[in-house]
């Protein structure tokens, strides 16, 4: 593949000022691994209607930084790609912390030609008992089905735009259905997914924190029986709304 590539990272933040600098900084060294491939690069933030420092910290860190009004985080993604001018699209949460050598895995993934969408296992950054190992479960069921991680997705901008983003409709797990449509656009050019797992992407461990075991297993059991009901129901998905941090 010809060089010249843009490559747009877009990060949807809701009072995020704990965590956002971390992030921030991991993401603007990691994209030294484009770069230095002589593509072009920008960071974008979504404001996703914070109520702390969460804009002013991104833009202080030269982030350039849209608003999204609606509090939802496939909202705050479609916005943060509405602004996008690059080729590729690289969603990272406002949480996690990638890596130069995996940013390295995916442009030589796009540099292929062959994928048209892929994500990357991930890792926690502290122990927690349980969650700890519900992620391996996890990262093994994303490499065997190509299931990505909300927290980190990239995907051509055209294929971004022909299938419509995220759905708008859905509070959590928009990522899974992206990934359904994706797959089958897939299908149809020719192209195939991929899951990085050299360099798994670190990301928080605080909902284990914040949210108790019985909380995680209702929405868990909830969710597998009564998936669509329960992902468009704003009030049922509270662990990713109501402001904990």
């Amino acid at each position: 593949m010809e060089g010249g590539l843009k490559i747009s990272v877009v990060i949807p933040a809701f009072n995020e000022e704990k965590l956002l600098g971390g992030t921030l900084e991991s993401v603007q060294k990691a994209m030294g691994a484009f770069s230095e491939r002589g593509w072009g690069t920008e960071l974008i933030v979504c404001d996703n209607n914070s109520t702390d420092g969460t804009a002013a910290l991104a833009r202080a860190a030269g982030a350039t930084v849209v608003f999204e009004p609606v509090n939802q985080i496939g909202r705050a993604r479609n916005r943060g790609a509405e602004a996008a001018t690059g080729d590729w699209l690289l969603f990272v949460d406002a949480d996690s912390r990638p890596t130069r050598e995996l940013l390295a895995e995916v442009a030589a993934a796009i540099e292929t030609g062959r994928y048209l969408y892929g994500g990357a296992t991930v890792k926690f950054d502290d122990f927690h008992p349980v969650w700890s190992n519900g992620v391996k479960i996890w990262n093994a069921m994303s490499r065997i089905g190509k299931f990505v991680a909300g927290s980190f997705i990239f995907c051509e901008r055209a294929a971004f735009v022909k299938l419509g983003g995220f759905d708008n409709t859905i509070f959590v797990g928009e990522e899974l259905e992206l990934r359904n449509r994706l797959k089958r656009l897939a299908r149809e050019t020719g192209k195939r997914a991929i899951i990085l797992h050299r360099h798994p992407l670190v990301t928080s461990a605080r909902k284990g924190k914040l949210y108790s075991m019985r909380e995680m297993l209702w929405f868990l059991a909830r969710s597998t029986f009564q998936w669509r009901r329960t992902v468009t129901d704003r009030d049922a998905c509270h662990a990713w709304y109501d402001g904990r941090r």
